[in-house]
């Protein structure tokens, strides 16, 4: 196997995650661009650790989510890179807000399940958006009569929220509202996000919708 020295290997990676469409885990490096090279995974995960650290203080970071390793632009700057898109921030509605959290919060969960807790029915749109977005999917089926699917979030969702695991999702009584306020309930952002989102408040549209922080594929640029 061919050598390569530290700097070269740093800086090819660097250039791989740069130019991937999609986050690279340390397998895929390991697998194409660093295949046929006396690369160790110690010597990888040092690397990638070492350019965190070179990234740290600049605009653009080298971050780990669900999927891999992404460069994105740091969280603090969202509100003016913002004025580099005019298409409006998506807004989604209180009850699919709700869905999304109870399933990530809960899952495995039943949509009935979804229902009991909310104390309405969920609409098949709200089942059909979250699943066609990728945030969601049904992983089995629950043995009780019926065999109703059971829910789950994906690495999609961790990813478009910023998340390496859902470890790192913020405790839930840090963000459910009171009971009988009108405000949506949000609690899907993470920490760095929060202080973009007006302390973790999402932003009011319309009656009974909100609107989100501009996630890592909006503001937030991936390279």
């Amino acid at each position: 196997m061919a050598k390569i020295s530290r700097v070269q290997l740093k800086q090819l990676v660097e250039a791989a995650i740069f130019v991937a469409d999609e986050p690279l885990t340390q397998e895929q490096l390991q697998l194409s661009v660093l295949a046929g090279l006396e690369v160790s995974k110690t010597m990888l995960k040092d690397t990638l650790k070492e350019l965190q650290l070179d990234y740290q203080a600049r605009g653009i970071q080298l971050v780990e989510v669900a999927s891999g390793y992404r460069f994105q632009s740091m969280d603090s700057l969202s509100p003016w890179l913002g004025k580099l898109w005019q298409e409006n921030a998506p807004r989604y509605s209180r009850a699919m807000l709700e869905t999304l959290s109870l399933v990530a919060y809960r899952q495995p969960i039943t949509r009935g399940e979804i229902e009991d807790v909310r104390g309405v029915s969920v609409s098949s749109q709200i089942m059909k958006t979250l699943g066609e977005r990728g945030w969601i999917k049904v992983i089995g089926h629950k043995e009780v009569p019926g065999r109703p699917s059971l829910y789950a979030t994906t690495k999609i969702f961790l990813d478009y929220f910023g998340l390496k695991s859902l470890s790192e999702l913020p405790s839930s009584d840090d963000f459910i509202t009171s009971e009988g306020s009108d405000e949506p309930l949000n609690i899907l952002l993470s920490d760095a996000v929060q202080d973009v989102a007006t302390k973790g408040k999402p932003t009011e549209s319309v009656a009974g919708e909100a609107t989100l922080p501009t996630p890592p594929d909006g503001s937030e640029q991936i390279h």
